[in-house]
C-alpha cells in the first residue's frame, strides 16, 4: 500500500517546466524557478526576443526587482555594479499640472505620522491654511534625489528607510542572468518556435521548433512577449484599458549618457516622454501625432535617433494561466511604461507562480486563485497609471477627454474618498504605497475638500514644528551624501582592488 501511495506521488509531481522567451523576463523566470525549486527539470527555450516586450526593454525598475534578485542570491556586485547599472530614487513629473510646480514620486515615505493619522492628512490641513511647503519636500528621497546625490538606506539619518529602482544596461543586465540561470543549472535551447500543438483540452503536449524538434513539460511559461507565442494559442481573450491609458506606442532612443538618480517624465500634448540618462523614451496616442512627428520630438529632446514605434495594445489577459501554460510580462499585460511597471508585473507573477507551485497537473482551485490575485494586481496598477491622467490638469484635447473619462469602478471609489477627506482604500493586491498615491494626487493638484477630523488631535503649532524639524533634519544630512556618480565611482573601485 505504501509502494503504491509512492507511486502516485511520484506519478503526481511536477517534473518539467518550460520557459520559452529570450529576454530578462524568460531569463528570470527559468533562474528564479531553478533556483527555488532545484528539484525541478527547467528549460529555457532562448527564442530571438521580442522586440515589442517593454518587460524587457525598459531601463528602468522598480525596487522590486532588487529584492528579486536578493532572493536569488544575486548580490549588488554582480546584479548592480558589474551590468553598469544605476540607482534609481523616483520620478520626477514635468507639466502633468499646469500651473503647478514639477513633483517628484519618491519610492519610501513622506514625512511621519503624527499620532493616529498619516502624514498626508496633516499636511493637507496645512496646505488648506496655507502653511504646507511642498509635499515631495518631506520625502528624503525626493530630497536625495532633486540634488543628484545616493545613499542607501542608513541608521541614525534622515535617509534611513527610502526605497529605490535601478536604472538598467539591458543587454548586460540580461547577459548577467543568463550566466546566473546557466550556473544554477538551467538548460537552455537556442531555437524558433515553428507551431504549438494542443491536445483535446486545449492543453499544449509539445512545442515544435523550427528545427523539427519539440520540446514537452509538465508546465509552459510564455515570456515571449506581447505576441504570447504559445498563451496566444489557447485563446486570445483580453481585457481592453485603452479607454483609460491611452499611449498605444512607444519610442526608445540610447543617448548614450549616464544613468541618472531621478528619472524625468515630461507631459505632452499627445503623450510624454522620458530621460533616465542612458535611455530615453515616447509614449503616445498614435491618433494624437503621428509616427514621424513623434519621431522628431524624441529626436530634438534627446539628440539620438530613435528606433521604430513600439506598438501596445493597453489590456490584461484576465486568465494568464490556462491548462499548463501561464503567460507572464508583456504576454500577459501590455500597458504604457508610466511609473515602470511592465517587469515588475512579470517578476510578481514569477515570485507568485513558484509560491502556488502545481502537481504534474494544475488543479482549478490553483489555476483560479493564481488568475485572481494577478489579475487583481494588474488592474491595480492600471489604476494607479489611470489616476495619473485622471487626475493631471493639461488643456490638450487628449487630456481633456481622458479626465472627463469614467475612470473604473475601483480608481472611482479610491479617488472619491482620496477627495472627500484624504483617505485611501486598502487593496490585498497593491503594487504602490499609500505615499505614492498621495504623492501623485497631491503633487497634480488633487487635494481633498475636507480635513480628517483624527489630525486635529495634534495641535496646529506640533505639526508644524514637526514637520519643520524633519525638513531641516533632511537639508542638513543632504551635503553629506555622495552624488550618484560618486558613489558609483566608489562600488566600482572597491569592487575592482
Amino acid at each position: 500500500m505504501r509502494d503504491g501511495a509512492s507511486r502516485l506521488m511520484r506519478g503526481d509531481r511536477l517534473e518539467r517546466i518550460v520557459v520559452a522567451g529570450g529576454g530578462i523576463t524568460a531569463w528570470c523566470a527559468a533562474a528564479a524557478i531553478k533556483r527555488r525549486a532545484p528539484f525541478l527539470d527547467v528549460t529555457i527555450l532562448a527564442c530571438a526576443a521580442a522586440p515589442d516586450a517593454l518587460a524587457d526593454r525598459i531601463a528602468c525598475t522598480l525596487p522590486s526587482l532588487l529584492g528579486f534578485q536578493e532572493d536569488l542570491g544575486i548580490g549588488v556586485a554582480d546584479g548592480i555594479v558589474r551590468t553598469g547599472s544605476g540607482y534609481r530614487l523616483g520620478t520626477l513629473f514635468a507639466g502633468w499640472a499646469t500651473g503647478l510646480p514639477d513633483y517628484v514620486h519618491a519610492y519610501g515615505r513622506y514625512g511621519a505620522s503624527f499620532g493616529p493619522t498619516a502624514f498626508h492628512l496633516h499636511w493637507v490641513r496645512s496646505a488648506q491654511d496655507g502653511s504646507a511647503e511642498p509635499f515631495d519636500s518631506h520625502s528624503p528621497a525626493a530630497a536625495l534625489a532633486r540634488a543628484g546625490r545616493f545613499v542607501p538606506p542608513t541608521a541614525n539619518s534622515p535617509f534611513a528607510d527610502h526605497e529605490f529602482g535601478l536604472t538598467l544596461d539591458v543587454p548586460r543586465h540580461a547577459t548577467m542572468l543568463r550566466a546566473f540561470a546557466l550556473h544554477v543549472g538551467v538548460r537552455e535551447i537556442v531555437g524558433e518556435i515553428a507551431g504549438v500543438t494542443l491536445d483535446a483540452d486545449k492543453a499544449i503536449t509539445s512545442v515544435d521548433l523550427a528545427d523539427g524538434s519539440a520540446l514537452c513539460a509538465d508546465l509552459f511559461i510564455d515570456a515571449t512577449g506581447p505576441q504570447a507565442r504559445l498563451r496566444g494559442t489557447i485563446d486570445a481573450v483580453r481585457d481592453d484599458w485603452s479607454a483609460w491609458l491611452p499611449c498605444d506606442r512607444v519610442l526608445l532612443a540610447e543617448p548614450g549618457g549616464e544613468p541618472a538618480v531621478l528619472t524625468t517624465v515630461t507631459a505632452h500634448e499627445a503623450g510624454w516622454r522620458w530621460s533616465s540618462g542612458g535611455q530615453a523614451g515616447f509614449a503616445y496616442a498614435s491618433h494624437a501625432i503621428s509616427d514621424g512627428k513623434a519621431a522628431r520630438v524624441l529626436r530634438n529632446a534627446s539628440g539620438a535617433t530613435p528606433g521604430e514605434p513600439i506598438r501596445i495594445r493597453p489590456g490584461t489577459r484576465p486568465q494568464p494561466w490556462q491548462g499548463n501554460c501561464i503567460a507572464i510580462g508583456d504576454a500577459a499585460t501590455e500597458i504604457e511604461p508610466l511609473e515602470w511597471c511592465n517587469l515588475h508585473l512579470a517578476l510578481s507573477a514569477i515570485d507568485r507562480l513558484i509560491t502556488m507551485l502545481p502537481g504534474r497537473v494544475a488543479t482549478s482551485v490553483e489555476v483560479a486563485e493564481f488568475n485572481r490575485q494577478t489579475r487583481a494586481e494588474a488592474e491595480r496598477v492600471r489604476d494607479f497609471l489611470a489616476m495619473h491622467y485622471r487626475t493631471a490638469r493639461r488643456d490638450d484635447p487628449l487630456w481633456r477627454s481622458l479626465a472627463a473619462t469614467e475612470p473604473p469602478a475601483s480608481l472611482a471609489h479610491t479617488l472619491a474618498q482620496f477627495a472627500e477627506r484624504g483617505r485611501l482604500p486598502f487593496h490585498e493586491e497593491e503594487t504602490f504605497a499609500r505615499d505614492s498615491w498621495a504623492a501623485v494626487m497631491i503633487g497634480q493638484g488633487f487635494l481633498p475638500r475636507r480635513v480628517d477630523p483624527l489630525v486635529s488631535a495634534i495641535p496646529v503649532a506640533s505639526v508644524r514644528a514637526a514637520m519643520a524639524h524633519q525638513a531641516s533634519a533632511i537639508a542638513a544630512a543632504l551635503p553629506h551624501v555622495p552624488t550618484h556618480a560618486a558613489y558609483r565611482a566608489a562600488q566600482t573601485r572597491h569592487l575592482t582592488q
